[in-house]
C-alpha cells in the first residue's frame, strides 16, 4: 500500500492519526491518509506566510516560468495520479475519467501560467501619470471537493501562485490522496512553503472551518455545496477575507422543437451524465418541447443503454459509482420520490454498493424534488413544455444560476433565449464544456467571483493605484 504524507514547508509530514480512504467501486481500503490537527494547519499557514515575501517579489518572468513547469510535472506524474484518482473517486481511467481529468489539469496549469498582469496606465498627461498595479493578496486557502479533485485543485492553486500568492490547500476527505500526490510532485518545482497541503476527515479538527477563520489566511477559494459556502462566508467575515466561491448548480437545458432527437441525444447525455452526473455544471433538468418530447426521451434512453458502468480500473467501463454513501442516499431519495410521481424510462432502482444506474424520468410535476433540488448524480428529469416562455420561466425558477443550455438548429434564436437565462454560462447545442481562457462562474447562490482566464487571475490580486 502506498504511503501518503502532507506537504508543509516543502517537507513530507506524517501525522500520528490517519483515516481510511475507501474505493467507492469495491468498498476496499485504498490507503490510510494523514489526519491533521489544528497545529498542522497553523504550521502550513506559517510556512506559506514565511514563503510569501520571496515568492511575491520574484521577477515576473521567473515566477511565470516556474508556474509553467508545473504543467510538465503534472504530465510526468499523470498516470500514477490517475490510478490513485480512480481508486479513491471511482471514475474510470479512460474516457471522460481520470486520465481526462489529468489532461485538463495540465491544460489549465499551462494556460494560466502563460497569463500576465501588466501595469495599466489610467492617465498619462501633463497633469499626472496614474498607474493601476495588480498585487498579490498573501496566503490563499483552498478547499476542494471530491468530484474533480485534481483538476479543481489546479484551478485554485495555479492562478494563486501565478499572481504571487502562496497556498494552503485542504482536499475533500473522500478524495485526498491524488491531491497529496499532485502537491508533492509540484513541490519539486517550487520553493519550500509556496504550496502546502493538509488533509483531514474533520474528526480531530475542523480544518476547513479553521481555514476560513484563520487570521493569517488572506483569501479563501472554495468549490462545493451552497451550504458550506454560506458557512465559509460567515466565518470569513470576522477577518474580512477575500472570497471566491463556486457552489451548486441546478442547470437547465431547453430543447426547441426544430431539433433532431437522434442528432442531439449524445450531447444531451454527456451534458447530464459526465462523471456519473457528479459535476456542478452538469445538466440537472431538461425541458423538451411536447412535439419531440417522446422521441428525445427514446433516443436518450437508447444511447444511455450503450454506456457501460462499473469499476473504473476496468478499461471497458465509461461511468463509475457515486463517490460516497451520503451522496448515494441523496440520489436514492430523489429518484424514489420521482418514481412515485413520474414515469421511469430507465433505471430508477439503486444498484449494488454505491453504483446507481443511469436514470431518466419524465412527466414529473414542477415541484418534484428531483427537479427542484440538485441531485448531483446519474438521474435526469425530462420535463415536457408547450410554451417556450413557460420553459424559460421554469428554467430560471431556481436559487442557483451556474450554467444552462439551449438546443436548436437556429443558433441566432438560441442565442436570444440564452441571453434571457439567469446563469453564468450558457451553451448552444452542448452543455458543460469549459475552457481555461473563458471565465467561469455563476449568479444567485451559485457563485461569488469567477475562475479561469484573465478575469479569474485578477480574483487573486489586490489593486494598488499609483499617482506620480
Amino acid at each position: 500500500m502506498l504511503e501518503f504524507n502532507m506537504t508543509i514547508g516543502g517537507q513530507q509530514v506524517p501525522t500520528k492519526e490517519t483515516f481510511d480512504v475507501i474505493n467507492p467501486a469495491t468498498g476496499e481500503l485504498v490507503a490510510q491518509c494523514p489526519n491533521a490537527i489544528a497545529e498542522d494547519l497553523d504550521a502550513a499557514v506559517a510556512a506559506a506566510k514565511e514563503a510569501f515575501p520571496a515568492w511575491s517579489s520574484l521577477p515576473d518572468p521567473e515566477r511565470k516560468a516556474i508556474c509553467a513547469s508545473l504543467a510538465g510535472k503534472l504530465e510526468e506524474e499523470a498516470e500514477n495520479i490517475a490510478q490513485t484518482l480512480t481508486k479513491e473517486q471511482g471514475k474510470p481511467l479512460g474516457g471522460l475519467g481520470s486520465r481526462f481529468e489529468m489532461g485538463g489539469a495540465q491544460a489549465w496549469a499551462g494556460h494560466t501560467a502563460s497569463l500576465s498582469l501588466p501595469v495599466k496606465v489610467l492617465q498619462d498627461d501633463d497633469q499626472a501619470l496614474i498607474e493601476l498595479h495588480r498585487k498579490p493578496i498573501g496566503v490563499v486557502g483552498s478547499i476542494t471537493p471530491w468530484n474533480w479533485p485534481v483538476m479543481i485543485a489546479i484551478w485554485h492553486i495555479v492562478p494563486a501562485l501565478r499572481a504571487g500568492n502562496t497556498v494552503v490547500i485542504k482536499p475533500s476527505h473522500f478524495t485526498p490522496l491524488s491531491t497529496l500526490q499532485a502537491v508533492q510532485a509540484m513541490n519539486e518545482m517550487l520553493p519550500p512553503g509556496v504550496l502546502n497541503v493538509v488533509s483531514s476527515d474533520g474528526k480531530l479538527a475542523n480544518i476547513g472551518a479553521a481555514m476560513s477563520a484563520h487570521p493569517d489566511i488572506n483569501k479563501i477559494v472554495f468549490t462545493g455545496s451552497c451550504g458550506t459556502g454560506e458557512k465559509i462566508m460567515q466565518s470569513a467575515a470576522k477577518t474580512m477575507k477575500r472570497l471566491t466561491l463556486e457552489m451548486g448548480g441546478n442547470d437547465a437545458g431547453i430543447v426547441l422543437p426544430d431539433c433532431d432527437p437522434k442528432e442531439i441525444a449524445e450531447g444531451l447525455f454527456w451534458g447530464a451524465f459526465i462523471n456519473s452526473g457528479q459535476t456542478c455544471a452538469c445538466m440537472k433538468r431538461l425541458y423538451v418541447h411536447d412535439s419531440i418530447h417522446d422521441e428525445v426521451c427514446e433516443e436518450l434512453v437508447n444511447f444511455a443503454k450503450t454506456i457501460p458502468m462499473g469499476n473504473g480500473l476496468d478499461e471497458a467501463n465509461i461511468l463509475g459509482p457515486i463517490n460516497n454513501q451520503l451522496q448515494f442516499d441523496t440520489v436514492s431519495r430523489l429518484v424514489a420520490d420521482g418514481a412515485k410521481h413520474g414515469k421511469v424510462l430507465l433505471g430508477g432502482e439503486p444498484g449494488e454498493g454505491l453504483f446507481f444506474p443511469i436514470t431518466i424520468i419524465s412527466d414529473l410535476p414542477a415541484d418534484a424534488p428531483l427537479i427542484v433540488e440538485e441531485q448531483f448524480g446519474p438521474a435526469l428529469p425530462v420535463i415536457r413544455y408547450t410554451d417556450l416562455e413557460d420553459a424559460i420561466t421554469a428554467a430560471n425558477n431556481s436559487d442557483n444560476g451556474l450554467g444552462g443550455s439551449v438546443w436548436s438548429k437556429d443558433k441566432e434564436k438560441a442565442k436570444g433565449i440564452a441571453n434571457r437565462m439567469e446563469c453564468g454560462t450558457v451553451w448552444i447545442n452542448g452543455h458543460g464544456g469549459i475552457q481555461p481562457n473563458a471565465p467561469f462562474g455563476g449568479v444567485k447562490k451559485s457563485s461569488l467571483g469567477v475562475e479561469f482566464g484573465e478575469e479569474g487571475l485578477l480574483e487573486n490580486t489586490n489593486i494598488q493605484v499609483v499617482f506620480s
